[in-house]
């Protein structure tokens, strides 16, 4: 069964750091191009980041450029997102998403597989 399962949401003040993690079962994230999307209320979910699958480039929103960085580790089958500098407006949930032939990195539809997301919050 394929799944992905998001961690490592919380509160966070700004300035702080938190590090996501997306935990795949059913397929190898080496042969999947993976992305991160956040969704805050009242808004539409943005793309932020998609690491390849070669996992040699990743693609970051200007948004995040900068403040967060993605990588993986195969043996473990997850991907994570780290976040540093964290601001109000990174307030949302947080959701990965796997593809096997994507073209657009930034484009929700091209993902195959969704996680349920993880709530982050930033605030003081």
């Amino acid at each position: 069964q394929v799944q992905l399962v998001e961690s490592g949401g919380g509160l966070v003040q700004p300035g702080g750091s938190l590090t996501l993690s997306c935990a795949a079962s059913g397929f190898s994230v080496r042969f999947y191009v993976v992305g991160w999307f956040r969704q805050a209320p009242g808004r539409e979910r943005e793309a932020i980041s998609a690491l390849t699958i070669s996992g040699q480039r990743t693609f970051y929103a200007d948004s995040v450029k900068g403040r967060f960085t993605s990588s993986r580790d195969i043996d473990k089958n997850t991907v994570y997102l780290q976040m540093s500098s964290l601001k109000p407006e990174d307030t949302a949930v947080y959701y990965c998403a796997a593809g096997a032939a994507v073209e657009d990195h930034f484009a929700a539809s091209e993902y195959d597989y969704w996680g349920q997301g993880t709530q982050v919050t930033v605030s003081s």
